[in-house]
């Protein structure tokens, strides 16, 4: 049996936003983001206290190179969102059993 339409085009939505990610990701600005640079600029960056520790801190694996790091964290990224948005809206949309 096959998948409905619907349920197969999650899957590429999904390749398209990696592929997106791996062409993009390599040439990424590497300057601060605006919170970032207001806080550098206004001299309190160093006041900055942080609640959660990043799980792949500025978008960088350890052992690879800057761009191949940049491009699989990003991969990730989108990976985990999008099984994470999937997960939740299975459970939300699931039909109760009688």
């Amino acid at each position: 049996m096959t998948e409905p339409r619907h349920s197969r085009i999650h899957w590429w939505m999904l390749a398209a936003a990696g592929l997106v990610v791996l062409v993009l990701a390599p040439v990424a600005s590497s300057w601060p983001d605006g919170l970032e640079r207001v806080a550098e600029d206004h001299g309190f960056i160093d006041r900055a206290m942080t609640l959660l520790q990043a799980p792949i801190p500025d978008y960088l694996l350890p052992g690879l190179p800057g761009s191949a790091a940049t491009a699989l964290a990003g991969l990730l990224g989108v990976a985990v969102t999008f099984f994470a948005v999937w997960g939740v809206t299975r459970l939300a949309l699931r039909t109760p059993r009688r």
